[in-house]
């Protein structure tokens, strides 16, 4: 078993930002993609961006390209997600994922990861 515990979100006006911590605990290899993916209301759950075990890889969902910066830190087992010029559409919770089944790959459903976090409201006000 892993428990993911995100913190970090909060209010924040437009072109602020945000810095999400994912800290993950229980099983202690540290062989999984990390991810964060959000959630607006009645909107489905979408990834932000990934980072492979292997290689360190990489993902970001277009919106988040140049603004989102995700890194991971396998000493402390904290993942994290920067947040910079944020948007009004920014808005969701936010919630951090893993997935052990393929390290080497930034997996973009969300069936294929393993566990997830109880999520961070994140809100961008204008």
């Amino acid at each position: 078993q892993v428990q993911l515990v995100e913190s970090g979100g909060g209010l924040v006006q437009a072109g602020g930002s945000l810095r999400l911590s994912c800290a993950a605990s229980g099983r202690t290899n540290d062989d999984y993609t990390l991810a964060w993916f959000r959630q607006a209301p009645g909107k489905e759950r979408q990834i932000v961006a990934a980072i492979t075990k292997v290689g360190s890889v990489t993902y970001y969902e277009d919106s988040a390209k140049g603004r989102f910066t995700i890194s991971r830190d396998d000493a402390t087992k904290m993942g994290y997600l920067q947040m910079t010029n944020l948007k009004l559409e920014d808005t969701a919770i936010y919630y951090c994922a893993v997935d052990f089944k393929r390290p080497w790959a930034a997996s973009l459903v969300v069936e294929l990861y393993d566990y997830w976090g109880q999520g961070t409201q994140v809100t961008v006000s204008s």
